[in-house]
């Protein structure tokens, strides 16, 4: 648990100004998101947004999808921050974030991040459904990297 901090100027634009003055409106859109991600279990969590900070809670099966959740919620366009309150049914090791770069690529990535470039499957397999390609990176995304 705790606050995450991600670009608030990057990432999936989901509301237009007329409606990002509404915090029930963007809970509701930042809600549908998360559903169409397809995580099974995602519905298990609660999303209220108030000035750009985005409040989960609720409980997750496993620390893998509590930390895809926050990565999905806080790569939208307009979160500046994600306070986590999910617990956990079966804990595991922490994964840790990187906030990507101008000019990163997933080898790059993976071999600051493993020593070995050749691991950058291991992260494009850690952001699955958020990444659809090893090449669709854009700097200000936060991605998960496994231990």
């Amino acid at each position: 648990m705790g606050l995450f901090s991600f670009a608030k100027e990057a990432g999936e634009k989901l509301w237009d100004s007329v409606s990002a003055s509404k915090p029930e409106d963007q809970s509701s859109k930042l809600k549908e998101h998360l559903e169409k991600a397809g995580l099974s279990g995602a519905d298990n969590v609660d999303v209220k947004v108030e000035d750009g900070t985005v409040t989960v809670g609720g409980e997750a099966a496993d620390q893998e999808l509590k930390e895809k959740i926050l990565v999905i919620l806080g790569n939208v366009a307009g979160i500046g921050k994600v306070q986590d309150n999910i617990s956990v049914s079966q804990p595991s090791e922490e994964s840790g974030f990187y906030t990507v770069k101008k000019g990163d690529t997933l080898s790059a990535i993976a071999k600051s991040q493993y020593g070995n470039a050749s691991k950058y499957m291991k992260i494009f397999e850690a952001n699955k459904p958020m990444l659809s390609n090893p090449d669709k990176i854009y700097p200000g995304q936060v991605l998960r990297i496994p231990k």
